[in-house]
């Protein structure tokens, strides 16, 4: 759904997600594949465009959640390797074959459901095992006294009819934590997974053509974990703590308008709750962007926007669609005027801080009455609106 509207927009500049895929893949080297996730609609970036950009600069993978976010892709002319990382039922497999997406095996149960059902449509699914090797979530548990079963219960899945595995991932937990306890955990964690592989390429007599496990955290500080393909998320988009060391630049900007603008007297109160009270003659502007946009009530009265002259608090309490910003100390700031709420000048990392919260949840968060505007070179070459036509 195209808008031409301006209300509040989401700016997504292309070219900064080319520069971070381009400069991602000079800093593992042109041996080590690219699996870009795009799952959570590309954590808010939009999928669609983000997946026709990757595509068309040769990445090797993509990675979403469901069947459906995979069928989404597919049905907009992706036609690139696509990972499905999360769940899904068995009676979905007819579907994963016609679309050619390969599924992420957590358990063996899934494993003999899923071969039985490709067996039954007469072809076969190409999947990636999941090990579990510390996320303590899903995938085959490899941890202590669990290694030996998982192995066996790897391997026989490798040997099942119906079932072409591709590869075998796992996930870390803390691997973007610098703390000496988070990196012998992280290291731990790749040891096992290291182990693991081996344990089962022994017994099953072949090699995974791809082993995975460098999420964004390890992609950036774990060289020992790129192995066959990394994974980045977060960090494609250049947020997060660690795309700056990186050279990586921030590809959302989220931008809004000053609808109006009204003068108080000294002790007016502003929005629900009353929690802001002016202690001087206050320029307020309207600003139409609020918690159904995605910009989070816990940070009223906490964080601040960017314009022209400079930054202007944001006051009183965020309303759903809607929040107040002091003009007071920028007189040449009216009507109509552009206001960032994070992007190039103030960072969502910021942002999140202030939410108590991670940069991932913020993007996310843009809601889809937000429309993107994908930028080139800094011109608009498309806008897209999310709301039902």
């Amino acid at each position: 759904m195209e808008s031409a509207l301006k209300r509040t927009w989401a700016e997504i500049d292309l070219d900064a997600l080319e520069h971070n895929y381009r400069t991602l893949r000079a800093h593992v080297g042109p041996q080590v594949k690219f699996l870009g996730v795009v799952k959570a609609d590309s954590y808010g970036h939009g999928c669609i465009e983000v997946s026709h950009l990757l595509q068309e600069l040769g990445a090797d993978y993509l990675a979403v959640s469901s069947v459906d976010e995979a069928a989404e892709l597919r049905g907009h002319g992706i036609t690139m390797p696509i990972l499905i990382l999360g769940y899904t039922p068995a009676y979905e497999v007819e579907t994963l074959i016609e679309l050619h997406v390969t599924q992420a095996v957590t358990s063996p149960e899934s494993a003999r459901a899923y071969s039985a059902a490709a067996v039954r449509c007469g072809a076969v699914l190409k999947v990636h095992i999941k090990a579990d090797t510390g996320m303590s979530r899903v995938g085959f548990l490899c941890q202590g006294d669990h290694f030996a079963q998982a192995v066996s219960d790897i391997t026989e899945t490798c040997m099942l009819p119906g079932l072409e595995v591709e590869g075998i991932f796992t996930h870390f937990a803390v691997s973007d934590e610098p703390d000496p306890e988070s990196v012998a955990y992280t290291q731990g964690q790749l040891d096992l997974f290291r182990r693991t592989i081996a344990a089962v390429e022994q017994r099953w007599g072949r090699r995974f053509a791809l082993r995975h496990c460098a999420n964004t955290g390890a992609t950036a500080n774990w060289p020992g974990a790129w192995m066959d393909m990394i994974r980045p998320g977060l960090l494609l988009y250049g947020c997060g703590d660690l795309a700056a060391p990186l050279g990586l630049k921030p590809v959302m900007r989220l931008k809004t308008n000053i609808g109006i603008v009204k003068t108080y007297d000294p002790g007016t109160t502003v929005s629900y709750g009353r929690i802001f009270r002016a202690e001087r003659t206050t320029r307020m502007g309207v600003v139409p962007i609020g918690y159904a946009d995605g910009l989070f009530r816990i940070l009223s009265n906490r964080c601040t926007m960017m314009t022209a002259e400079g930054p202007a608090p944001q006051r009183g309490r965020i309303c759903m669609d809607m929040c107040m910003i002091d003009l007071t100390d920028l007189p040449g700031i009216g009507a109509g005027d552009e206001v960032e709420v994070f992007g190039e000048h103030i960072s969502v990392n910021d942002v999140a801080a202030l939410a108590g919260t991670i940069p991932y949840e913020i993007t996310c968060a843009v809601s889809k009455r937000v429309p993107r505007v994908y930028l080139r070179g800094g011109r608009e070459i498309r806008r897209e609106l999310l709301l039902r036509p």
